[in-house]
């Protein structure tokens, strides 16, 4: 049901460029935010790979950087191609349209069933793996009468929820999120249900190489691409310690619509969802509280962005800019602390340019001696 047409328009990666993005990002102490940071310094990822070595030797690494081969990201590429998916990167016009615009964005997508899906406005349904009979009930008429409306069916493939969810919108379009690699579905009990999403008109992301086994560390990221790439999150039942509210907290940090579903003080499983009704999520008890509240954001000039719009260059003159001295290094690191800060905070302390801070805490986060926090703020790692 979805159009193609509608896809936002981009700058296709060459085969070379997608090698090289691949390396980049599956190299040591590459996250997306350095990857851009990289990208943006250097101009192109050719030349990024080149400096990594030297950056992270400059920031102090206490071993040798391992910057991945062409020939690991020539297997990967080939094991993508053997699995049916393939690698879509933020610039490119099937990368799903509100997910380029987060902070922290994945550079990469592994990517694999009905492309059109990722173009059409989404909205995400999470909640409890344990969840009730009538939750799950709830969950599949919500997505049913959504997805109806031409929205894409976001969730994560757990039980419980996120599986009432994706069954319901199978013919009308549902993604799910996954925190292991394509080839690596969890739980094993909806490997089934994923062939039918990517057999039909579904489709399966991943920002994790193939082969990867998902661990519960890996979870949260999997939870922002949910609420990055959706314009509106339903809570349908979860407890005060879940993911789901992981990923209601990224809606809104997002400033996307956050719903909840009202449900009895006597169940531990919708303490949490009363709790985001309290805090002021949109009370939900029916589809259409969630498509009148979505309405005014779902006209077609949200999808389609400036041009480029959260797409690295490539391919542009490297800058042309001296190394950091040794006294601009220490400077830098001697503002900070295991106590975040803001690059901005850091910039006025110092007194340092702009580009030499960037450059300097990309040296040290490549020698792993930096932590980057979801806020933009920077702390140096415990000893």
């Amino acid at each position: 049901m979805h159009d193609r047409s509608a896809r936002t328009r981009g700058i296709a990666l060459t085969e070379r460029q997608r090698i090289a993005w691949l390396r980049l990002i599956r190299s040591d102490n590459v996250g997306p935010v350095t990857f851009r940071e990289l990208i943006n310094h250097f101009g192109s990822a050719e030349t990024a790979l080149e400096m990594l070595p030297e950056l992270s030797r400059r920031g102090g690494a206490s071993r040798v950087i391992r910057v991945a081969s062409q020939a690991e990201a020539e297997r990967e590429l080939d094991l993508a191609d053997r699995h049916g998916a393939t690698f879509v990167g933020i610039g490119e016009p099937d990368y799903p349209p509100l997910l380029r615009q987060i902070v922290g964005a994945p550079p990469l997508l592994a990517v694999k069933g009905n492309l059109n899906v990722a173009s059409a406005p989404a909205v995400g349904i999470v909640g409890a793996r344990n969840a009730s009979i009538s939750g799950m009930k709830f969950a599949g008429l919500l997505a049913r009468e959504i997805g109806r409306a031409g929205y894409s069916i976001v969730s994560g493939l757990a039980r419980g929820i996120d599986t009432a969810a994706h069954r319901a919108s199978l013919d009308t379009g549902t993604i799910a999120a996954m925190a292991g690699g394509l080839d690596k579905p969890y739980p094993p009990e909806n490997i089934g249900l994923l062939g039918e999403m990517t057999d039909g008109q579904g489709l399966a992301i991943s920002e994790m190489p193939f082969g990867w086994e998902p661990r519960a560390r890996d979870f949260p990221r999997r939870n922002r691409l949910i609420a990055g790439m959706a314009l509106g999150l339903v809570v349908v039942e979860a407890a005060v310690r879940s993911g789901s509210l992981i990923t209601a907290r990224n809606a809104a940090d997002f400033g996307r619509l956050v719903f909840a579903v009202p449900g009895s003080p006597l169940d531990m499983r919708c303490e949490g969802t009363n709790g985001l009704l309290k805090d002021g999520a949109t009370i939900t008890t029916t589809a259409d509280d969630v498509l009148e509240s979505l309405r005014p954001l779902s006209e077609p000039d949200l999808f389609t962005p400036r041009p480029h719009a959260g797409e690295p260059p490539e391919d542009t003159p490297p800058a042309l800019r001296l190394p950091p001295s040794d006294g601009e290094r220490e400077r830098i690191a001697e503002a900070l602390s295991q106590v975040p800060a803001e690059i901005d905070e850091v910039i006025r302390h110092t007194g340092i340019a702009a580009a030499t801070v960037y450059l300097v805490l990309l040296e040290l986060d490549l020698a792993g001696r930096l932590q980057r926090h979801g806020n933009g703020g920077v702390s140096l790692t415990p000893e």
